[in-house]
This record gives C-alpha cells, sequence and structure tokens, in this order.
C-alpha cells in the first residue's frame, strides 16, 4: 500500500521555484522522455507535427523535442509567469521561437478546439493538480482522432524509506529547496491504480498505463 497522496501547491510561480527547477539537471529524463515518445510515435506509424505540451515548465522538453524532429511545432503551455519567463529564453537561446509557441493556459480548462492537435504530451504535470480528472479529460478532448497521447509523471512510493532512497538517489547532488521540491512531488504523486482508474473513466484501456522507471508511470496511447 502506498503512502497517502499529499498535495503540494499547483502553480510553481516563485522567482526561487522557476530558477531552482530551470537549474536541475532533468537532462537525461527528458531526453529519456523524448526518445520514448519518438520511439513509440514510429511504432506506430506517426509523425508529430502539431504538438501540444502541457506544464511545460522552463519548455527545456520542446526544445529538446525540436531539435530531434525537425517537423514538429508545439504549444507549451503553463500557469507559472515565472517559470514561461525562462522557458522563454530557453527557446530563444535555442533558436527555435518559430516553432514553439508559449502560452498561459490552464490544463484543466484549455479554450484549444476538440481534436486540435496531433499529439498531446506532459512530462510530470499530473502530480501538481489536486483532482487531474478534468485534466486527463482535456488531454483526451485536443487529441485529434488518431492522434498520441504520451504522458508521464512520478509515481507515489509506497514508503517514508522509498520517498527518501530516491530524493537521495535523483536530487542527492542539487540543493536543499530543490531535495525539497522533489520530496514534495513524489508525495504528491499518484499510484499507477490512481492513474489507471482516471484513464478507464475516459474509454481506455487500463494496461495502456504503465510503470516505466522506479519512479516514473507512462500513459502511451493512440486515441482512436
Amino acid at each position: 500500500m502506498s503512502l497517502k497522496r499529499e498535495l503540494e501547491p499547483e502553480v510553481m510561480d516563485s522567482s526561487e521555484e522557476a530558477e531552482d527547477y530551470n537549474a536541475m539537471d532533468h537532462s537525461k529524463v527528458n531526453q529519456v522522455f523524448v526518445q520514448d515518445m519518438l520511439a513509440f510515435a514510429k511504432a506506430h506509424g506517426k509523425s508529430l507535427e502539431d504538438v501540444l505540451d502541457l506544464g511545460t515548465g522552463t519548455a527545456l522538453i520542446p526544445v529538446e523535442l525540436c531539435q530531434r524532429d525537425a517537423n514538429c511545432r508545439v504549444m507549451a503551455i503553463d500557469m507559472a509567469i515565472h517559470m514561461l519567463d525562462l522557458a522563454r529564453y530557453n527557446i530563444e537561446a535555442a533558436g527555435l521561437i518559430e516553432r514553439v509557441q508559449l502560452a498561459q493556459v490552464d490544463a484543466k480548462q484549455m479554450s484549444f478546439s476538440d481534436a486540435m492537435f496531433s499529439t498531446v504530451m506532459s512530462n510530470s504535470i499530473i502530480h501538481h493538480i489536486p483532482d487531474p480528472a478534468d485534466c486527463v479529460s482535456e488531454m483526451v478532448r485536443v487529441t485529434c482522432r488518431g492522434g498520441l497521447l504520451f504522458i508521464r509523471d512520478l509515481l507515489r512510493p509506497d514508503s517514508e524509506e522509498e520517498v527518501a532512497k530516491l530524493v537521495e538517489t535523483y536530487a542527492g547532488q542539487e540543493n536543499a529547496h530543490s531535495q525539497q521540491m522533489f520530496d514534495d512531488s513524489l508525495r504528491a504523486a499518484l499510484s499507477i491504480d490512481e492513474i489507471r482508474e482516471l484513464v478507464v473513466q475516459n474509454g481506455f484501456p487500463a494496461e495502456t498505463v504503465q510503470a516505466t522507471t522506479d519512479r516514473h508511470w507512462t500513459w502511451a496511447v493512440v486515441k482512436s
């Protein structure tokens, strides 16, 4: 039985949080995320042209994706202004201002039209949302038929000991504030059963969600 979920703030919008988040070494996690998504798209004969990234943070994943796939364009959204300010800097530094667009949008209530995007991706937005049901249904709504949903987030550990082990392993070299943010995020994450229940409620098989690392689950599916 996993630990009881402990919510953290939905929006990380202090300058300290944004700067510490941007300074943390996410490179390996981001590379693996993009690599796995591209492999999933290739396996299903799909191209990543019009992509929506929910909870983009400082836009490091859209940058990584556009550097690997010359054809994709990304709409990257977040609620945190300080995150988006740093995202704009990262996009400009990478020379991608014509391919990555930023917007302050609530992922639980998006103004985008139904079936607007061929791919919807997100890395670590779900654990920030107290009740993520609306976010999941919105992801599905804006994905076109035959489009891809590729969503990854943290998996809530089973014990205090496991939380401490994961923080030491993956954030042990970061500053104290960054370590605490990671600890808080692990405690706010969903269990595999909780995310599978949301997926099933939206008409997808539970097995489309799998635990993919010692600290992540991934929901990868083609919308029929």
